[in-house]
């Protein structure tokens, strides 16, 4: 198996890991921060980052503030440090089988 393809499988598998994560408090935020150390050291930070962007630019999970609780629409605009999660409607279709997402393990 070569390099490439175990980086994009350990993508798919990632992405599944953090929207998992974020569902455990599914009508509430949780801080990047908090999912980091939960799921330290099977996904680092930087594979972390990766995911909540992917999952943000797919509409599964909206960011905002933890201070001021303003919405973040582009990780870009953000430092993910300062920033917590919740899933969106497209999110828990997602994790109740009802859509499929082929960069997003089942």
């Amino acid at each position: 198996m070569d390099f490439e393809r175990v980086k994009r499988e350990k993508f798919v598998d990632n992405n599944a890991r953090v929207l998992r994560a974020i569902n455990v408090l599914r009508t509430g935020y949780i801080k990047i921060k908090d999912l980091e150390y939960g799921l330290a050291p099977d996904i680092t930070s930087a594979e972390i980052t990766d995911s909540v962007n992917y999952l943000l630019e797919g509409g599964y999970i909206h960011l905002r503030d933890i201070e001021y609780h303003k919405p973040v629409t582009d990780l870009a605009d953000a430092e993910i440090t300062t920033l917590e999660a919740k899933l969106t409607q497209k999110g828990i279709q997602f994790l109740n089988g009802k859509i499929t997402d082929d960069c997003i393990r089942r």
